[in-house]
């Protein structure tokens, strides 16, 4: 029953991102909630708060604003004080230019007591920079900034 729960946390929570609602989304977060998003890029780098984890998903929404991530699978470890889920995603988007974009990942997220602790995000780097650089030739400037870390 437990991973049931966390499951259907983690699918509203991804939910949440391709609704661009990331107040709610942050509400299931601790203050000092650790993301990481893998890669050499305006999007790459580890922020260790909400405020700089929220100043990141904005950010996500203005440089790929039709970002869509279907949830492929969810595994979830661990007991309540302790939880670790692992979800596998599909990342598509139109970008400005029209191209499509596609990228395959991983979510390794902890939770402690139903709230978030850690996210660690594993994707295709490459990808991911070459969505941005198209995107960044189409006007979004955005696309080319420093990496927002705390």
């Amino acid at each position: 029953m437990y991973n049931y729960l966390v499951k259907k946390l983690i699918k509203k929570s991804f939910g949440l991102v391709n609704e661009r609602r990331f107040k709610e989304l942050l509400e299931s977060a601790v203050p000092n909630v650790r993301h990481s998003f893998a890669g050499d890029h305006s999007l790459g780098g580890t922020r260790n708060d909400r405020g700089a984890f929220q100043a990141w998903l904005e950010r996500l929404s203005r440089v790929m604003p039709k970002l869509f991530i279907k949830v492929n699978h969810i595994v979830v470890r661990g007991w309540p004080g302790n939880t670790l889920a692992i979800v596998r995603w599909t990342a598509t988007a139109i970008l400005e230019n029209g191209d499509p974009y596609l990228n395959k990942g991983t979510h390794f997220i902890t939770l402690k007591w139903g709230k978030v602790t850690e996210i660690d995000v594993y994707e295709d780097t490459l990808a991911v920079y070459n969505g941005l650089e198209k995107q960044f030739k189409s006007g979004i400037e955005e696309a080319k900034a420093p990496q927002i870390i705390s």
